[in-house]
């Protein structure tokens, strides 16, 4: 992405991840976390009674945002987590859809006052996702640049079932590449990656479906450090991905996963 293109209003074509969310047990510990890690500024939104909003910036941009998660998310076992959404033209159309396919609907659309209308919905594996209809606020101001998300990625124990409901949801094509003893698939949205998709081996123990969304960065094994110094469990070490670039996945203090990657390239 151009220095020029991120100075400009930000529009996602349906089907592209907008937007990334942390619900956390500790908002002030997580702040202070990814602050640090990620050299994020932030801006809290008072929501309602005891609710705050904080929208998390980079160079003056919103990058994405973190809440305190209320009881009757902490009541019903859910872990603290990094929630993906992808930007759609309708909320309740594509809602309706993912019922059809096979989804699960865990918020039913609504509208986030004049910002947006949105949807949280479970796949037929289990890996939950939101959806949204952009009103005032597009998604992220920048992403694809060091210290913003840059991919989106599922992990289930069933690709295949997976691969039909999102292909039939939003019309991504599948782009499969064998990588040593792991199938990936690269969703693609058009010409352009969404998203990627792949089985855990045995040998990464018990995912639960999940989406991750990463992080660019400029050094893999530095931020790896720095995460550490702040607290961070390291559950993937940092390694390479032949023609990709070094990545790592960490577990922040209060739980969520998260991953982050250097690129070789930056992505277009």
């Amino acid at each position: 992405m151009t220095e020029a293109r991120m100075q400009e209003t930000i529009e996602y074509a349906p089907g592209t991840f907008c937007w990334v969310e942390l619900a956390t047990t500790d908002d002030e510990a997580a702040k202070k976390f990814y602050t640090e890690l990620f050299g994020w500024t932030f801006t809290d939104n008072p929501i309602g009674p005891g609710m705050v909003y904080t929208m998390l910036q980079l160079d003056g941009k919103d990058v994405g945002a973190l809440f305190k998660m209320p009881e009757e998310m902490t009541s019903q076992g859910i872990p603290p987590n990094w929630l993906s959404y992808v930007s759609v033209k309708s909320a309740d159309e594509t809602a309706d859809k993912a019922k059809s396919l096979g989804g699960t609907l865990m918020k039913e659309p609504f509208d986030v006052m004049d910002v947006g209308r949105m949807s949280i919905i479970q796949d037929p594996t289990g890996a939950a996702f939101a959806i949204w209809q952009a009103g005032t606020h597009p998604g992220a101001g920048i992403y694809n640049v060091p210290n913003s998300f840059c991919w989106n990625e599922l992990a289930t124990s069933d690709t295949a079932k997976a691969g039909e409901f999102y292909t039939g949801l939003f019309g991504w094509g599948k782009n499969v590449k064998e990588m040593g003893p792991m199938t990936y698939t690269s969703f693609m949205n058009g010409e352009r990656p969404a998203g990627g998709m792949y089985k855990p081996t045995p040998e990464m123990g018990d995912i639960p479906p999940n989406w991750l969304a990463y992080f660019a960065v400029d050094d893999a094994d530095a931020k790896v450090a720095k995460a550490k110094e702040l607290g961070a469990t390291i559950t993937v070490p940092p390694m390479d991905i032949p023609d990709v670039g070094r990545f790592a996945v960490i577990q922040d203090p209060q739980g969520a996963f998260f991953g982050i990657i250097k690129l070789n390239q930056p992505p277009a």
